[in-house]
């Protein structure tokens, strides 16, 4: 468990990189995202991997990585939006939205950790492909709880599919990584 500690860490740390960077280029402007439209994003996302796993030709030379780190960081920005609020300009500083990010992200990880400890690290003999399968079921769960307007009769809420998709990316991030 200390090892999926430190390479969720690792991994954090990249996305959480690439997140300040484009807060630096870009401001909030992701704030004004709606969250069927972020869901949408991540889709897009999670639709480009499985492209990627399943066809043998390339026309854009970027792989999974890239890709699942924009997952990891528009669910973020979703858990974000949940709490907040869309708002009609962009109305974070930096230091206000790294520490959402992080907040959003300690949680997460401790759910992680939490079930990582009940489930024994399952996910460690899982394949990517599994866990692209698992985040696009996810997706398509959050899109027909949106269409039903957030309401769930015996289901987790947004947030907790939005922090399964963070964490099956965090572990297919450390299978590329190995």
């Amino acid at each position: 468990m200390q090892d999926t500690s430190k390479q969720y860490d690792d991994v954090i740390s990249t996305c959480r990189s690439l997140f300040i960077n484009k807060m630096k280029d870009y401001g909030s402007a992701w704030r004004i995202l709606r969250l069927p439209s972020l869901t949408d994003q991540i889709f897009i996302k999670a639709q480009r991997i499985r492209g990627l796993q399943q066809n043998n030709e390339r026309k854009v030379d970027e792989g999974e990585v890239s890709e699942f780190i924009g997952i990891i960081n528009y669910c973020t920005m979703a858990l974000i939006q949940l709490e907040k609020g869309v708002v009609e300009q962009p109305d974070l500083s930096l230091e206000e939205a790294i520490d959402l990010y992080d907040d959003k992200i300690a949680i997460t990880k401790q759910l992680m950790m939490d079930k990582n400890h009940d489930y024994g690290e399952a996910w460690r003999e899982m394949r990517v492909s599994s866990l692209t399968d698992l985040i696009l079921q996810k997706l398509l769960r959050v899109k027909q709880i949106e269409d039903n307007a957030g309401k769930t009769l015996v289901s987790e809420g947004i947030d907790a599919n939005y922090q399964d998709m963070i964490n099956y990316s965090v572990f297919a991030l450390i299978h590329l990584n190995n």
